[in-house]
């Protein structure tokens, strides 16, 4: 099975591709579900995070109080690797498991959606890379469709890596600056050339006539 990348910034429309990918039959594994499932309540991860971070990171209910964790750590680089260092181990792991998982059904492709892929290096173990991409503005103006202030909005975007330098090594760029439809006409233009490349049956995972 051939596992590809799709990542892009924050509200630059990388999940809104991704369902997409998904409504045409295409498996994504998704990395945000992934960073939930191995700190949910009873896991090691969180009893690691818990260990690092104290248990007033957790909630009255004991899972994680994800946004007071947010809080810790996203102006403490420090506190954010330990974090990372947590987790990032066991998302990968679970990843994999999930991949596997897919392959023995017989699926010859799937994405691996994911935020950081860029980032963390691991641009390479995910060839062909998509990155999903559009102006600072149109992110800044979504996140304020979504109750950001503008300051908010904007000190979000400028926490994460230029989308330029996911550009510069991305192998297919979806830029979702226009319509919904337009968006969705992108997506599966390079979602049947990444079938191609790898000789899949591109009717495999065409898109429905709704779509």
């Amino acid at each position: 099975m051939r596992l590809f990348g799709l990542t892009g910034g924050i509200a630059s429309g990388k999940s809104t591709v991704a369902a997409r990918f998904r409504a045409r039959g295409l498996p994504v594994i998704d990395a945000d579900v992934l960073a939930r499932q191995v700190v949910a309540p009873g896991t090691d991860g969180l009893q690691a995070v818990v260990a690092a971070f104290g248990r007033d990171v957790l909630g009255p209910d004991g899972a994680l109080d994800r946004p007071a964790l947010a809080r810790r750590v996203f102006a403490d680089t420090a506190a954010r690797r330990t974090l990372e260092g947590i987790t990032h181990p066991r998302i990968s792991a679970l990843g994999f498991a999930h991949a596997e998982e897919i392959a023995t059904r017989g699926e010859p492709l799937a994405c691996y959606e994911a935020a950081l892929i860029v980032e963390n290096g691991a641009a390479d173990g995910f060839r062909p890379l998509v990155v999903v991409a559009c102006p600072q503005d149109v992110q800044v103006a979504r996140l304020q469709a979504r109750g950001c202030s503008q300051d908010d909005a904007l000190a979000r975007v400028r926490a994460q890596k230029p989308l330029a330098d996911k550009i510069a090594v991305a192998d297919y760029v979806i830029d979702t600056t226009g319509t919904l439809q337009e968006g969705a006409r992108r997506a599966d233009a390079v979602l049947s050339d990444i079938c191609a490349r790898f000789g899949v049956d591109v009717g495999r995972y065409a898109p429905t006539r709704e779509g």
